[in-house]
This record gives C-alpha cells, sequence and structure tokens, in this order.
C-alpha cells in the first residue's frame, strides 16, 4: 500500500474513531448513564434496563470507561459480576478493557502529544512520563497489573514513546486482565477478600512495585547475559 493510500485509511479509520466515541458519549449521557454511576444500584439498575441487551451495554460501558473513565473499570466489572456470573463479567469486562486500551494508544500515537495533552492534567504527565519513558516495559506491566494506578491514562501515554503496538498490547494482555478477573468474582461471590486481605495484598503489591523498579532492569540484565553464556 502506498504512503498516500495508507495515511488516507489512518485519517479515515481515526475519523470513524472519533466518531464513533462521541456517539458513544452522547448516547451515555442522553440514557442517564452518568447519573447512574454514582452508585453500584445505580450501575446495576441502568444495565438492566436494557434487558435482553444488558450484555451488550454492559460492554459498551466497559469499553466508555478505558476511553472516557468517568469510573474505574474494576468497579463495574464488580457489578457485572452481580448481574451475569463471574465468568461473563470478566470476559466481557476484558474484551471491552483490551480494545479500549489500543484505541486509546493508537489515538495517543496518531495525534501526537497536543492530543495527549487535552485528556492528561500536567502533573500526571510529570510523574508518569519519565517512568514510562526510562522503564517503559518494566513499568507498564506493573503498572497494568496493580490496580491504584492510572491505566487508562497510561495507555494514551505510552502511544508517545517508541514501543511497538504489537508489544503494547502483549503487556495489556499479560497484565490488565487480573485485577478484573479478581473485581468479577468478587462481584460474583465467588471471591471473598475481607478488609485486612485487601490491605495486605495493597501492601505487597507496593513492595513489589518498587522493587522491581529498583532491581528490576539489573534482574533483567542478569537473565539476558546467562542466556547468552548458555549454549
Amino acid at each position: 500500500m502506498e504512503k498516500g493510500t495508507e495515511r488516507k485509511a489512518w485519517r479515515a479509520t481515526l475519523a470513524l474513531t472519533l466518531l464513533f466515541l462521541a456517539l458513544l458519549s452522547w448516547g451515555l449521557w442522553r440514557s442517564g448513564f452518568f447519573q447512574a454511576i454514582r452508585t453500584a444500584d445505580g450501575i446495576q439498575s441502568y444495565i438492566q434496563r436494557f434487558a435482553p441487551y444488558s450484555h451488550l451495554v454492559f460492554f459498551l460501558i466497559q469499553l466508555a470507561s478505558v476511553i472516557l473513565a468517568p469510573i474505574p473499570s474494576n468497579i463495574t466489572a464488580a457489578a457485572g459480576g452481580i448481574l451475569f456470573g463471574t465468568f461473563p463479567a470478566f470476559l466481557l469486562t476484558a474484551g471491552a478493557v483490551i480494545l479500549g486500551s489500543a484505541i486509546v494508544f493508537q489515538l495517543g500515537r496518531t495525534l501526537g502529544k497536543p492530543f495527549v495533552e487535552r485528556f492528561v492534567s500536567g502533573p500526571n504527565q510529570e510523574k508518569y512520563g519519565e517512568l514510562i519513558r526510562r522503564k517503559r516495559d518494566s513499568f507498564l506491566f506493573l503498572a497494568f497489573l496493580f490496580p491504584f494506578f492510572p491505566d487508562d491514562i497510561l495507555c494514551i501515554m505510552a502511544g508517545l514513546t517508541e514501543i511497538s503496538t504489537r508489544r503494547f498490547l502483549l503487556l495489556v494482555i499479560l497484565a490488565r486482565p487480573w485485577g478484573l478477573l479478581v473485581a468479577s468474582a468478587v462481584g460474583g461471590s465467588v471471591l471473598h477478600i475481607p478488609i485486612w486481605g485487601m490491605i495486605l495484598l495493597g501492601l505487597g503489591g507496593i513492595l513489589l512495585f518498587v522493587l522491581a523498579m529498583k532491581y528490576g532492569e539489573r534482574f533483567e540484565g542478569a537473565v539476558m547475559e546467562k542466556l547468552k553464556r548458555d549454549p
């Protein structure tokens, strides 16, 4: 495909994507979604209104939660677990989150820094921009794995780096679904985590993150060196 034709195809795809996002935002606003998300019961009632298309509406809500980011995906995943059960809610959420991550990554890459600056505040750009550039793969993987990072913001900022689309999607697929599975399981009553357990998991996650940021490159270098020496 010639460069001119490829550029036109990208522009057409981008225009359709932005149109879809605009229509999705308008539809959610008109349907009362942004009022419903104030409570967990409100989210459940909102989704149930659209039966027998509740699963499709849930998927679109999860997609919107990544692209528009009004609420964390984990909260709606838990609500989906209550409504549909653990695994249907997880599969719908994981599919929407992976697709949404790919969309915002490509938007950041295609439209560049001016577009990113419209959606990411200056403090967040300063806070995470340098980490993404210096620790790229390890930081993104751990940030996607643990729930206390703004995953959706990091996806759009990753579009400004040199990471390939294939590598980015691999990190998303390997790391992001685990927290969604736990949230869906909690909502579906398959898993119950007491408060003290959540605190311990959070502290353990923070410790693992700090150690990985400090020693991750050294460990990776040692592994690669050993692989080179082995026949």
